[in-house]
């Protein structure tokens, strides 16, 4: 019913910035929350970013005050501004949507070096 692709992703020094985007498509209907998780090898999957539809933006702890969530509804879009990153911030990146059904995209690699 609905496709995401997530895109944006690379690698990166640790200080540094990178954007990530999140095109969606199709039956886009009774969507409760959008948002993006990460996944590191060997490590459980982790809440990045959330956003409750009517809601307040949630982020993990981890990436407070440097990531921030964002959504395009023109171009059906949602975006992850990353800055200072960190070498902990490796992952493939994911983004989400969430309703009566759960949506997912094929994911994307960040790496961040020292």
């Amino acid at each position: 019913q609905v496709q995401l692709v997530e895109s944006g992703g690379g690698l990166v020094q640790a200080g540094g910035s990178l954007s990530l985007s999140c095109a969606a498509s199709g039956s886009i209907v009774s969507i409760n929350a959008i948002g993006w998780y990460r996944q590191t090898p060997g490590k459980q999957r982790e809440l990045v970013a959330s956003f409750p539809s009517g809601g307040t933006t949630n982020y993990a702890d981890s990436v407070k005050g440097r990531f921030t969530i964002s959504v395009d509804n023109a171009n059906n879009t949602m975006y992850l501004q990353m800055n200072s990153l960190k070498p902990e911030d490796t992952a493939v990146y994911y983004c989400f949507m969430a309703g009566s059904v759960y949506y997912w995209g094929q994911g994307t690699q960040v790496t961040v070096s020292s």
